[in-house]
């Protein structure tokens, strides 16, 4: 039932994100599917407000052998004039801020779920190709949870979208 519940919610947010009006990245890429792997691992989906905001949402799984479903999501500001590239391609610093949910499961029969609550603070390079709909990143999250107690964790990732 909690994970019903919890699938519902990414959906929601997934239709209300994809009906906000979106102007193109490099006029023609604005939404962004892919993967993220390290910790957690899984899906990753991109979406630019404008050249420089946008909204990065994650449905992932961890890979530290506990059973744990994470949901995320971040509000992410671009600096591309930090990075010169010579080829046209670009690549921007981001960091934004967002929050994550990490359900739990443990062994049928035990009462020791505690979900997760926490606040989100990403941190990452992008490496935006011109001429290919592709991009490939590496991020650190800071990562302050709230529930089931204070906690303050750091997670890292590489991944990589398709931008449509």
């Amino acid at each position: 039932m909690k994970h019903s519940i919890i699938v519902a919610g990414l959906l929601a947010v997934l239709t209300m994100t994809l009906s906000v009006p979106a102007t193109a990245q490099g006029d023609d890429k604005y939404v962004g599917i892919g993967f993220i792997v390290g910790e957690p691992t899984g899906l990753d989906a991109k979406f630019f407000l404008n050249n420089e905001n946008a909204l990065e949402f994650g449905l992932a799984w961890s890979l530290s052998g506990q059973n744990e479903l994470h949901l995320q999501g971040d509000y992410l500001w671009h600096r591309y004039d930090l990075i010169e590239l010579n080829n046209g391609d670009e690549m921007p610093l981001f960091f934004g801020i967002g929050a994550r949910f990490v359900s739990t499961e443990d062994d049928p029969g035990d009462n020791n779920d505690e979900d997760i609550f926490g606040i989100r603070f990403p941190v990452g390079l992008a490496y935006m190709f011109t001429n290919y709909p592709f991009d490939i990143f590496a991020e650190i999250v800071s990562i302050l949870d709230f529930t089931p107690d204070s906690d303050f964790d750091l997670e890292g990732a590489i991944g990589a979208r398709f931008w449509f």
